[in-house]
């Protein structure tokens, strides 16, 4: 995969900083099952490519299973996932696409019904990385072009 430019050669100091705080949510209260959804969800809404390879593998590796995994983009309409996972879906893909407000309201008593006051500022705290992560890869790696059928 080529690069446009190297984040961590050109700005260190401030990958390192977001390199941190994943650090600290990875020692956090959040599951880390959960924090791999959360991660690759946002991913695929952004159409981060890298990003949804890299926490594809990650969630693999630690134990989500393939059916899972390949059910995430429509979980919606799966009942594969947990009420406390959709409600972490929902609050993801909510601050992922910009919800309203009203939304975001209704779907914070959601999300308090599963998470406390903490593990909900750890959730949205690993909602608002991802998606700065995101922005970084699709900055900085060139994805290949579309194929065009013929």
């Amino acid at each position: 995969m080529q690069t446009r430019f190297h984040p961590k050669t050109e700005a260190p100091a401030l990958i390192d900083t977001l390199l941190t705080l994943r650090g600290q949510l990875t020692a956090g209260t959040v599951p880390a099952g959960l924090m791999h959804l959360i991660d690759l969800r946002a991913s695929q809404i952004n159409g981060c490519h890298y990003c949804i390879r890299l926490h594809t593998g990650e969630a693999r590796r630690d134990g989500e299973t393939a059916d899972r995994l390949e059910q995430l983009a429509t979980w919606t309409t799966s009942d594969t996932f947990t009420p406390d996972e959709r409600a972490a879906l929902a609050w993801t893909e909510a601050l992922t696409r910009g919800a309203p407000s009203s939304a975001i309201d209704r779907l914070h008593g959601q999300l308090r019904a599963h998470f406390d006051d903490l593990q909900v500022a750890e959730i949205t705290m690993c909602v608002a990385a991802i998606n700065a992560w995101n922005r970084i890869g699709i900055a900085s790696y060139r994805e290949a072009e579309p194929a065009i059928a013929g």
